[in-house]
């Protein structure tokens, strides 16, 4: 396996927008990158809800 780099030849204008409206959506809880060969294949997003 190769070192990575500071290049993100991977990463597209598409890719970060859904990555910023994962983030933007949720008050409580966590945005997950999965990764395979150094490309994101998934983002999987886990939101609390919080009752008073």
């Amino acid at each position: 396996m190769e070192p990575r780099t500071g290049k993100q030849d991977n990463w597209s204008p598409e890719l970060e927008k859904r990555i910023r409206d994962a983030v933007r959506d949720i008050r409580f809880g966590s945005v997950t990158l999965i990764l395979q060969d150094g490309h994101v294949v998934q983002i999987d997003k886990s939101e609390k809800v919080r009752l008073k």
